[in-house]
């Protein structure tokens, strides 16, 4: 997070290596919500991402980006904001890993999840199966205990849970959500 795409601001380079180098068995799938994402590609390969996941509004160089994060040998997602409807990254899906739909406008923990995030989810599955490709739908904002079975039975192959897990006994909240999945 920049503070300009989105009003807050979040751990940079330096983090992400350090838990890169202290996690490497791990896959390191990082959402960079910030403007002119294509300034920073090198730097997150540099830092250890495998997984490069933008924001379709945060730029007009959507196919730079994906070829550029291609090129350095890692799996590119691009994600898309609430208010951004899922049919204008159509023409991207063919070249991407990875598809994010927040359910909550980016930048903020613990929002309520948003009930219109599944129909994008489902137009996602749907396209995907229609076209014989191969992204992975991951949904990212407001998941939490009572709504994770539902969130699966849409379709998603990848849940972003935040708050849900990072209170109190974290192992406890993780084990209880991968129950209900």
């Amino acid at each position: 997070m920049d503070g300009v795409f989105v009003n807050n601001i979040s751990f940079g380079f330096p983090v992400i290596k350090e838990i890169y180098n202290h996690n490497k068995n791990f896959i390191m799938d990082a959402h960079f919500m910030i403007i002119n994402p294509e300034k920073y590609i090198e730097r997150a390969k540099e830092s250890g991402c495998d997984i490069f996941t933008f924001h379709y509004e945060a730029t007009n160089e959507h196919e730079i980006i994906i070829d550029k994060v291609r090129s350095l040998h890692m799996k590119v997602g691009m994600s898309i904001k609430p208010n951004t409807e899922v049919e204008k990254i159509y023409d991207y899906l063919k070249d991407l890993d990875l598809v994010l739909v927040m359910s909550v406008e980016p930048g903020f923990g613990g929002q309520k999840f948003m009930e219109d995030s599944l129909l994008k989810v489902k137009k996602l599955k749907d396209y995907r199966e229609k076209n014989n490709l191969n992204y992975i739908i991951e949904i990212d904002g407001g998941v939490n205990i009572d709504n994770i079975e539902k969130i699966s039975k849409a379709g998603v192959d990848l849940i972003v849970a935040g708050s849900a897990v990072f209170k109190d006994d974290i192992e406890k909240n993780i084990n209880e959500l991968n129950s209900k999945i």
